[in-house]
């Protein structure tokens, strides 16, 4: 059973075990760098298989009514288990409690055809997600960058 906790902060040593063992999504050093950093002091949602963390999501709101996904890991032995949902599940009930309505997510654009990144959009997409604008050099020509939004509806559970 998967249980997640959130939002704390102080998660820098969940969030650096989890993406170390993500070397195909997480490959950037001073990227990996800084979204430890921001688990220590942005709202950071945990998702546990028993005592063990399997997961984290980190958020930062950019105003009252918009917030971002800055980075979001779930361990390769857990993929596929529900836990992304749950921690997007965790993240949504949190934002609405406070008003927020519409929460983005920045990843790696088609341009790039990276097998796990495609993953990653389908399952954005999956959870309500739309794309709404790509930066081809937000981050480099390499990686151009696809901004997803979704519209949090207060009614929703």
């Amino acid at each position: 059973m998967i249980t997640v906790t959130g939002p704390l902060t102080g998660q820098s040593t969940v969030a650096e075990t989890i993406l170390r063992a993500l070397p195909d999504w997480f490959g950037v050093e001073a990227a990996t760098l800084a979204y430890i950093a921001q688990a220590d002091v942005l709202p950071t949602f945990v998702a546990k298989a028993g005592e063990a963390p399997v997961g984290f999501l980190t958020l930062r709101r950019h105003s009252p009514d918009a917030a971002e996904i800055t980075v979001m890991g779930v361990l390769p032995t857990a993929h596929r288990r529900g836990v992304g949902k749950a921690l997007l599940a965790a993240a949504e009930a949190y934002l609405r409690q406070t008003q927020t309505r519409f929460l983005q997510v920045k990843t790696l654009s088609p341009r790039n055809p990276d097998a796990n990144y495609a993953a990653t959009r389908r399952f954005y997409e999956a959870q309500g997600f739309c794309r709404l604008e790509e930066f081809p050099e937000l981050w480099d020509a390499d990686n151009p960058c696809l901004q997803l939004i979704k519209y949090l509806h207060p009614e929703a559970p």
